[in-house]
């Protein structure tokens, strides 16, 4: 019989992938999100899209825009609109200290993953980016064909 005190691992919901591609993420950050109803049992069903997500901060709250978790499959009357806007649980002093970042331009505030924690809430880390030019991305992808390349040559080295 396993421990009590054994520390499950996070289940991830869902996860921006595109981000890291568009932002420098210079910080990242952990917060609760503020769900209605059916919106966690949808969850658990994996029924969620961040990709084309981001975070504003409006009246000293963060709100979280452009997710769409899916309709509950059970719920009827009480599924609430799968793209509404939802709050940020963070920090006064985090919330404040990114409202003086996002004022400096070319910075973003953008979701990178969805998950349930340890004690099965429902957590997304958001990380704090400059947008890319196209001259980095382009840099970043040579980079990385380059790092497969000798990746691919070493194991080919040792057989």
């Amino acid at each position: 019989m396993p421990a009590r005190h054994e520390r499950r691992e996070r289940k991830t919901i869902a996860k921006n992938r595109s981000a890291r591609h568009e932002y420098f993420i210079d910080e990242t950050y952990e917060a609760g999100i503020e769900l209605r109803g059916t919106e966690v049992r949808s969850l658990r069903e994996r029924a969620c899209q961040i990709t084309d997500a981001f975070c504003l901060i409006r009246g000293g709250q963060v709100w979280l825009h452009g997710v769409h978790i899916h309709p509950y499959s059970n719920g009827s009357i009480f599924n609430v609109d799968p793209d509404r806007k939802r709050r940020l649980l963070l920090h006064r002093r985090q919330i404040d200290y990114l409202d003086g970042k996002l004022r400096t331009k070319g910075m973003a505030l953008v979701p990178l993953e969805l998950y349930f924690d340890e004690h099965n809430r429902v957590k997304l880390i958001v990380g704090l980016g400059r947008g890319k030019k196209l001259y980095d991305k382009r840099a970043d992808m040579a980079k990385r064909d380059m790092d497969r390349e000798i990746q691919r040559a070493l194991k080919e080295r040792s057989r």
